[in-house]
């Protein structure tokens, strides 16, 4: 049996709270911020990023049309691909996943600018965007919610992050 002095309890703690501050500089300069990560009112250190915004969106998407929307996601239009980029939007992702009979489409991305609605208006004026959502558009079937305001897509509440 070994025993172990205080002194050496202590020791060994110093030890483990030097490397814990260490791995904490070590992820800001790793993540390229500087300094040690400031917990927010939940009290959980983060070094994320207060000027992204994610957003989730859901929509639905028509049986029949599940091959050619894929297709057409297959190889986006280089330049719907530069409006969304000029639109302050990075990295958007859609998901497809069938519920019983239904298939839905979950889109997810991060707005990096600073005036959503001006963005998403620029965007909706660009004449190659405007041809790709007629495209996309039959291929698309709105849940309740978003037709009732001649939308496509339904954005989701965000309950969960971690960076």
């Amino acid at each position: 049996m070994q025993i172990v002095t205080i002194c050496q309890v202590k020791q060994q703690l110093s030890l483990l709270c030097l490397f814990a501050l260490w791995l904490i500089s070590c992820a800001g300069y790793h993540s390229g911020r500087t300094g040690v990560p400031v917990p927010d009112s939940s009290g959980i250190a983060s070094h994320s990023d207060p000027a992204v915004k994610r957003y989730g969106m859901v929509t639905g998407l028509r049986t029949d049309k599940v091959a050619y929307y894929e297709q057409l996601h297959a190889n986006v239009w280089p330049g719907v691909l530069k409006t969304i980029k000029s639109c302050n939007i990075r990295n958007y992702s859609i998901y497809l996943n069938k519920i019983g009979n239904d298939y839905f489409l979950f889109s997810y991305f991060e707005y990096t600018g600073n005036d959503f609605d001006a963005d998403m208006k620029k965007m909706a004026q660009d004449s190659l965007t405007q041809q790709w959502w007629k495209e996309t558009a039959p291929a698309q079937r709105p849940l309740p919610e978003a037709a009732a305001h001649n939308q496509v897509w339904t954005p989701m509440e965000e309950v969960f992050h971690q960076n």
